[in-house]
């Protein structure tokens, strides 16, 4: 096993190299100020740049030697191509008790530094405009020149002109380039921690005529603002913009000083796979006062920001709006009072603002769903799910609250994630005084029906419809006295803050995040704030002010007990979401959901394809919606194979009660087609009496489902509601922003990157190539990449060349040459099919080769995990919406078919030239081609669209098979931009960057450009949407 590198010079007389040391740096410590001041002079004449620099009042013990006691300490940085590493130096003032503290320095008296120079006699006459002292030998070999000099404190220092065993490690000797000195950041923050910066640090020169953006979180904590914070900063940086983050909040913005700190590209690495907010987050008494804002707006002032990013809450973002309503009568205040320049208030005029809503609760009226909010409710299944194990053991019942004070969002989501037997949110308050009954009805309903457990999701600011608070513990109250059951109250409370970010917060966070940098470079002085949200798939832009009075609007409604108008302003899937739920959460003895009989059908259920998560919840949910209204579910087992052997079974409600977690399919699924067998199938069909058909499954149900409707005129059997519920890892079914079972399959691979990287990572300098499932749609290699932080993807829509490969290579060995301190792990995500000839052993084996011995290269394939796992709560949803859309479509599709039947008079209706014996038709007949339909998430609605259509839509160009509009195809090029540093560039880095990955417009693999795809929403689409319309997205 080889040693772990050091990343630094060569000793001479120890001769340390880069191979073999283990030191992480050199210490020199100084007895006095004029002495340490000389000892940085020196160094930064030999180019080093000053990295962290700290002077400590009270002094503080040093770790080394815990008897000296260090007043002050600067951190000097300096980077060599020479042998592709790095030297920095830690120079301490140590207290100098009585002036009897003997001058100490931490490296011997025989260590020398040696640095290669290739223009010595250049740094000759810098030495002696400085009056450095230092002599001159000449080698009588070559008749080369060296110098040779000592630090003011003794150190012996060595310049040479050429490279030898001394400077260089054995290994790389005879392989190096000209040295150059990379721009260190002046400051630099603990990325890890999330710790402010040093005391003593300094802002850099404010350049008038380049903005600058300041970026915070505020408010409580949402997994997912990491995200949002990498993804500014780093595509601030791409746009040509300087960003500053603001540590904990508002108060750090009025505390200024160090808790404004100069972002570079590297300070946010690692953000993506941490929860909470590593810049912190605080509540700010003085923010509340103008007096605590004009503080704030000073620090801005000083700093040159001009805009500010503000990710929290409803009241974090309106305190960003209030102090930019304030911010012309700030600027006179301070010029006034002479805080401020002339020059200072006149660049700093205007502030620009735009928020980004961090919230677990998912309480922006006037979005879809929040930063936060899909991690927080993953964190409820967890803990849920880990409860119905113990609770099925004892045959408990558990009340669970979570939060959502004005919102039920979280509660709502989780009872349908994890089959709570009833619910309690804000928007939908019980009649007070009659509740309890109902409650205890509907809980001893699904007893007797033989369920074991029962399960109570309750918000923490539920009400009944008089607004008395319902609480856990007076529903456990009522549970053990009414029903006597043994009941246990679970308060989650801020474990639903915790945690990495899921996949959707990690997409939000990013792709909202370059949104609001491009919302503030679009903005004028007359643009009003901007909140950035997600309306119907779409990135949208919206009034700040207007968006958060619609958001308060529906607490005020609540407080005045309009529980209906609290609804409307809402999502439009969270009111279809609820009655869902209610009709299926248990079972209605009282049949108040029941069909007149000659209404009633017989609807089977047939799973098709490769597994997803979250098939089998959506068997779940039809079955017991078909029961409650009447109908009867038949599930049939081992897809098409098993149909026409007649393997179908009538479900009942327990049969499939505890399937809502369940991955796989219980039904059991194959790739088989219906083509060859399709009397059989017919036979089946008719012998059952199945008036309608759903088929559950990938791109093979959907070609089940076109072949089933081009044979409808040779097998009447077939001419009956037939529908398809998108449900693949691959996500390439048309008709669907979203198949079942994508969003599990990409919360895997994102797992399995951080895992990967922190073990890339530990290694040093070591890329892993991942292969991930999708066919010929490169769908989870794109989200994977984009939430995973990949460096490099491959996809069967962007092809791969070996130029391009070539490319990708360079650009690794870019970084990892110019690389700071400890080196990173880095990913590459390739997708199975991205191409026939250059598959992930080709492109291992070249990644290896090229990778020059400045990384080392590995490869893994993720395979069937990705179809496994537990359903994401994402993919539970999905699947109850859709399965509860499929059986109402379904049924009201029989009846029209029914009606018409009746209608007709039971008149023979097949041709006379028809070759089928049978002379009449079935009673529920219907051939027309939007009869058999693909039911999606189209634009955040559930829309259906026939088979037929989407067909002449679908990609089967070389085998793709996949759908010929892919939503998501623009997110490759924000990938390329947040992922590959190439604004940020060396000083004296020369033509070679013109070598780089898109330096070159002919290459196939030039990086690609991000435009923004935000919609723009108007103060008047807001407004209509709160008197129930929906604007045009």
């Amino acid at each position: 096993m080889e040693r772990r590198e050091s990343y630094f010079f060569v000793y001479p007389k120890q001769r340390w190299s880069a191979k073999d040391a283990t030191f992480e740096h050199l210490t020199i410590a100084c007895n006095n100020q004029n002495e340490y001041e000389q000892v940085l002079k020196f160094y930064e004449l030999l180019n080093f740049v000053v990295i962290r620099k700290a002077a400590y009042k009270e002094g503080k013990k040093d770790l080394g030697d815990p008897n000296q006691t260090i007043l002050g300490e600067v951190w000097l940085h300096q980077f060599s191509r020479v042998n592709n590493s790095a030297l920095t130096l830690r120079v301490v003032l140590i207290e100098d008790i009585d002036g009897e503290n003997e001058k100490k320095k931490i490296v011997e008296k025989n260590v020398s530094l040696s640095f290669y120079f290739e223009d010595v006699m250049k740094l000759h006459e810098e030495l002696k405009e400085q009056k450095v002292e230092h002599e001159i030998y000449v080698n009588e070999e070559n008749g080369k020149k060296r110098l040779t000099l000592f630090d003011p404190v003794g150190t012996r220092v060595y310049v040479v002109p050429e490279v030898n065993a001394f400077n260089v490690p054995v290994a790389m000797e005879g392989d190096f380039e000209k040295s150059y000195f990379v721009d260190i950041p002046r400051v630099r923050a603990d990325s890890r921690r999330g710790s402010a910066a040093p005391s003593g640090t300094s802002t850099p020169a404010i350049q008038y005529g380049t903005k600058r953006i300041g970026i915070l979180t505020s408010g409580g904590d949402a997994q997912g603002m990491n995200a949002a914070v990498r993804s500014i900063v780093r595509y601030s940086i791409q746009r040509g913009l300087e960003p500053f983050l603001i540590y904990d909040g508002y108060s750090g913005l009025v505390q200024g000083g160090s808790k404004i700190v100069q972002a570079k590209w590297s300070d946010v690495s690692g953000f993506l796979t941490h929860g909470g907010t590593l810049i912190g987050t605080a509540r700010c008494l003085e923010f509340r006062e103008k007096e605590g804002r004009r503080i704030g707006a000073k620090t801005l002032i000083k700093n040159g920001i001009s805009s500010l990013v503000v990710i929290g809450g409803d009241g974090s973002l309106t305190g960003a709006d209030v102090l930019r309503a304030e911010w012309p009568e700030h600027i006179d205040a301070l010029l006034e009072s002479g805080e401020i320049t002339a020059q200072e208030a006149r660049e700093n005029r205007h502030l620009m603002i735009a928020g980004m809503v961090g919230s677990i609760d998912n309480d922006l009226a006037s979005t879809d769903v929040t930063i936060g909010a899909n991690s927080a409710l993953t964190r409820i299944c967890e803990s849920v799910d880990a409860l119905q194990t113990t609770a099925a053991s004892h045959h408990r019942a558990f009340v669970v609250e979570v939060m959502g004070r004005h919102c039920g969002w979280l509660a709502l989501s989780a009872a349908i994630c994890t089959g709570a037997d009833y619910l309690f949110i804000p928007e939908d308050p019980p009649k007070s005084g009659e509740w309890e009954d109902k409650l205890c009805e509907a809980l001893k309903n699904s007893r007797d029906r033989g369920k074991k457990t029962s399960l109570v999701i309750v918000a923490e600011g539920a009400t009944d419809s008089e607004l008395n608070s319902i609480k856990a513990d007076r529903i456990k109250e009522i549970l053990s006295e009414r029903l006597k059951y043994d009941t246990r109250v679970t308060i989650l409370g801020h474990v639903q803050r915790g945690g990495s970010p899921t996949f959707i917060d990690r997409y939000l966070g990013t792709v909202q995040g370059a949104e609001a940098v491009e919302a503030i470079i679009r903005a004028t002085p007359h643009t009003p704030s901007q909140v950035i949200g997600l309306l119907e798939n779409r990135i949208t832009t919206q009034p700040l002010q207007q968006a958060i009075e619609l958001t308060r609007s529906v607490a005020e409604r609540i407080n005045t007990k309009d529980f209906k108008g609290a609804l409307n302003l809402r999502s439009s899937s969270f009111a279809s979401q609820l009655k869902a739920y209610k009709e299926i959460a248990t079972f209605h003895v009282d049949g108040r959901d029941i069909v007149p009989e000659n209404k009633r059908i017989n609807i089977a259920i047939i799973h098709v394809g490769a597994p997803a998560g979250g098939i089998n919840l959506a068997t779940r949910c039809a079955v017991r919606l078909c029961i409650n209204r009447g109908h009867t579910p038949l599930l049939v087992y081992n897809g098409f194979p098993g149909l026409m052997r007649g393997e179908i079974r009538e479900a009942d409600w327990m049969i499939v009660d505890s399937w809502t977690v369940d991955g796989g399919s219980h039904l059991g699924m194959n790739r088989d087609a219906p083509d060859d067998q399709l009397g059989a199938i017919a036979f089946q069909l008719q012998k059952h009496n199945v008036h309608g058909l759903i088929i559950i499954g990938g791109f093979e149900g959907y070609l089940a489902l076109s072949t089933l409707q081009r044979n409808r005129k040779e097998y009447p059997a077939f001419s009956i509601p037939l529908v398809l519920i998108p449900a693949t890892v691959s996500n390439n079914v048309p008709g669907t922003d979203n198949s079942i079972g994508s969003d599990t399959a990409i919360n895997v691979i994102v797992n399995a990157c951080d895992i990967i990287k922190q073990s890339a990572g530990s290694s040093r300098k070591r890329v892993f190539l991942l292969e991930v499932q999708g066919g010929y749609c490169g769908y989870l290699a794109v989200m994977g990449g984009l939430a995973g932080g990949a460096s490099c993807i491959y996809t069967p829509e962007e092809g791969v060349s070996l130029q391009r490969v070539l490319d990708d290579t360079k650009y690794l060995k870019y970084c990892y040459k110019r690389e700071l301190g400890q080196s990173q792990g880095r990913i590459v995500l390739y997708n199975e099919r991205a191409s026939s000839n250059y598959t992930l052993p080709v492109l291992t084996n070249i990644y290896r080769g090229e990778g020059g011995g400045l990384f080392k290269t590995n490869s893994s394939v993720l395979g069937h995990l990705q179809q496994g796992s537990t359903p994401s709560p994402l993919d539970r949803i999905h699947s109850n919406t859709m399965a509860v859309s499929a059986i109402e479509w379904i049924q009201q599709r029989a009846w029209d078919s029914i009606a018409e039947y009746e209608a007709a008079g039971d008149e023979p209706a097949l041709s006379q030239k028809s070759t089928l014996k049978r002379k009449y038709l079935p009673r529920i007949f219907t051939n027309s081609s939007d009869s058999a339909v693909v039911v999606g998430i189209l634009d955040s609605e559930v829309k259906f669209t026939p088979v037929a259509d989407l067909i002449h839509q679908t990609d089967f160009i070389k085998r793709n098979r996949r759908a010929g509009r892919e939503w998501w195809a623009f997110l490759p090029g924000l990938i390329n931009v947040i992922s590959r540093e190439t604004n940020e560039q060396p000083q004296s880095f020369p033509s070679s960057l013109a070598d780089l990955p898109g330096a070159n417009d002919d290459s196939q693999s030039s990086i690609s450009t991000y435009k923004s795809i935000a919609v723009e929403l108007t103060a008047a689409d807001l407004d209509a949407m709160s008197k129930g319309s929906k604007p045009t997205v």
